[in-house]
């Protein structure tokens, strides 16, 4: 089969995946990002089992390892402090394979883009326009034209893959709450455990990162859109600085300059995440709310199916159909999960809060590790799949 050329619309951690799995299969990829370079300036990035496992299938886990962070035990608490959950990490080990690690995003995408041909890695050149021209896909982008086998639209939330050959699809939607995401200095004596704390319409967490510094993320119900009176940094401050320890000791630790705030969507479902020879990819085909720290994981599973779709087979638009049946099902479905438990989360009505945290102090951990069975066990296709196959799974 002669070489097949990719073309990968956005250099985030799908895209590069995708890139890697591509050109590991003989694929010519280039990676198209409109930034002036490949890097992330977010903050922390949980990787569950699955997605250690769609490292391990692109030979890529141990060099990710080195830049995580594994904390034994993590749970949920309530505004006083007190926990409603925990959750072992070696149980999730033993079930799944591998257990929770957390990583700084910049480090993830250092691992994945040196995992790459310098030359397949083209920065500063936004996409400008995707169309069939009757004879192929064109892609037009600030270094000119593309001609490719195949397009990867990997380009996030508000895709511009998807919304030259999805016109019709519905936009991103607001979940109703808005984020913070920072990272502390390196502290002396880091908590041991991770933990959510539930408040009412707001929550706040933490995680570890290694060299002792912990990942903060909070969130509250407020409209989108919504400005803080001053820095989002003294805004941490007020609606958190006084929560139950450790938070005031992390939210001191925070340089004032170092807080991200972003409001939070999801998408609503697409009726199919390919078009010919189009695949959509992470966000750009199933943005999700974080409550579950899938998002990123479930860009490395469509990665990692992608190409073992498209391995062996000269016929890329059906290749594209067996993508989608099998990862279309899926991300929605976690999608909606996903939107459920921040649901929960951001109850604000005394009576419910109560209720919630009471059924989460209830709640075995056993029965919490069983319903995430769905979730964490995935596994690599190994063999072809065919539109009846993925049907009936």
């Amino acid at each position: 089969m002669p070489q097949r050329a990719a073309t990968i619309v956005g250099g985030g951690i799908g895209g590069l995946a995708a890139a890697i799995a591509l050109h590991r299969r003989g694929w010519r990829v280039e990676v198209r990002e409109r930034a002036p370079e490949f890097t992330e300036i977010g903050a922390g990035i949980s990787l569950w089992p699955n997605a250690l496992h769609a490292l391990e299938v692109l030979g890529l886990a141990d060099a990710v390892r080195a830049y995580g962070a594994v904390e034994a035990t993590g749970g949920v608490r309530d505004r006083r402090g007190r926990w409603l959950s925990r959750t072992d990490n070696a149980e999730l080990a033993r079930r799944f394979g591998h257990p929770l690690m957390v990583v700084h995003r910049a480090d993830l995408l250092r691992v994945l883009t040196e995992a790459l041909p310098a030359d397949s890695l083209r920065s500063d050149s936004e996409v400008s326009a995707v169309r069939d021209d009757g004879h192929g896909l064109v892609v037009e982008h600030r270094g000119g034209v593309s001609r490719p086998d195949l397009v990867v639209g990997a380009d996030g939330l508000r895709s511009a893959v998807r919304r030259a050959l999805w016109p019709d699809a519905a936009g991103p939607r607001y979940a109703g709450y808005t984020a913070w995401r920072t990272v502390t200095e390196p502290l002396a004596e880091p908590p041991a455990e991770g933990a959510a704390t539930w408040g009412r319409g707001e929550r706040f967490g933490y995680t570890a990162l290694r060299g002792g510094r912990m990942y903060c993320f909070a969130t509250a119900s407020l409209p989108a859109g919504t400005a803080s009176g001053s820095s989002e940094y003294a805004e941490l401050l007020r609606r958190f600085g006084s929560w139950p320890d450790p938070v005031p000791a992390l939210l001191a630790a925070v340089p004032a300059d170092a807080v991200l705030r972003h409001d939070l969507y999801d998408l609503p479902p697409l009726p199919s995440f390919v078009r010919g020879r189009a695949a959509l990819l992470g966000d750009a085909a199933h943005a999700m709310t974080p409550n579950l720290g899938q998002g990123a994981c479930q860009a490395l599973e469509d990665a990692v199916t992608l190409a073992h779709c498209l391995d062996g087979t000269p016929d890329v638009a059906a290749a594209l159909r067996s993508y989608d049946l099998l990862r279309r099902p899926r991300t929605q479905a976690i999608t909606r999960r996903s939107a459920r438990l921040g649901a929960v989360g951001q109850l604000s009505w005394p009576p419910a809060a109560l209720l919630r945290d009471t059924a989460a102090r209830l709640t075995p951990m056993g029965a919490t590790l069983r319903s995430m069975t769905p979730v964490l066990s995935w596994r690599a296709p190994v063999d072809p799949v065919t539109a009846t196959e993925s049907e009936s799974n």
